[in-house]
């Protein structure tokens, strides 16, 4: 059926002049920049008022978005929110961003609270280490550790087994090898336990732990990031001072954070 007369305010989203543009994607699109912030369901009533589409059109957009699942009716005959497929579109932008740049908000919100003893951060594997490429500290935190560059050991902290889990079990055996052929005797144990540790903590919890491991007065849990447009493969942690940051602490508390900050950086659905 075609639309009715146009009611006035109709053309604002349309731009007859132009015969390579889309009347019809424009004025879905409106719909969808309709929404103000914090606002979570709309109706056609109001979408008509915001887009001065006639409501028969408006009608026939929110069906349309619904059913390509970029709008997600609350209940037969009620309000709209944007559904799924807005999160998949927003997917595509924040992909392209500087992964650091993104960290740098979910290290924030990882350690956001009471604590002003905390930090979080950011690393990639370098060599047989973790380099920090973001980091990011609570107020009182101390900086001896957790800062921009700093290198902590691959086998031995949290972030660095997180690091390792993201890799196939003969690349992780690999770099065992290679760790070990350039160890002293007594360390090479130490080293494959420290792997040990690290694939059963994931196995286990879905994260890595070093409690006083690396240095005994450092705690710390960590979470692989493996982002889906492939390249290279990082991980976050939070951490400090154990008698500041005591294992159940992080455990309970920032681990939940955690996952879900890897799960964002890593853009899985």
């Amino acid at each position: 059926m075609p639309d009715p007369t146009p009611a006035p305010g109709d053309d604002l989203t349309d731009d007859a002049a132009d015969p390579k543009f889309v009347t019809a994607l424009s004025r879905g699109l409106a719909l969808l920049r309709a929404f103000n912030d914090g606002e979570v369901a709309l109706s056609n009533q109001a979408f008509a008022a915001r887009t001065g589409l006639p409501k028969a059109t408006v009608t026939r957009l929110t069906y349309t978005l619904c059913k390509l699942g970029y709008l997600v009716q609350t209940e037969p005959g009620g309000e709209y929110r944007l559904g799924p497929g807005v999160l998949a579109l927003g997917y595509g932008m924040i992909a392209g961003m500087e992964i650091k740049d993104r960290a740098q908000l979910e290290l924030a919100e990882i350690c956001r609270g009471d604590n002003p003893h905390v930090a979080a951060a950011l690393g990639e594997r370098y060599g047989h280490s973790v380099v920090y490429l973001a980091t990011h500290r609570s107020p009182n935190s101390v900086s001896m550790v957790f800062h921009l560059g700093a290198q902590v050991p691959l086998f031995h902290s949290a972030i660095g087994r997180a690091i390792l889990m993201a890799l196939p079990e003969d690349q992780q055996d690999a770099l065992l090898d290679e760790a070990q052929s350039a160890a002293k005797p007594a360390e090479r144990a130490r080293l494959a336990d420290g792997l040990a540790r690290g694939r059963a903590d994931f196995a286990r919890f879905g994260y890595c732990t070093s409690f006083g491991e690396w240095r005994k007065e450092i705690n710390g849990i960590a979470v692989p990031v493996k982002p889906v447009q492939g390249g290279s493969v990082y991980a976050i942690n939070v951490g400090g001072f154990g008698f500041l940051n005591p294992a159940e602490t992080l455990t309970d508390h920032y681990a939940p954070r955690l996952l879900r900050a890897a799960q964002t950086l890593s853009l899985r659905p």
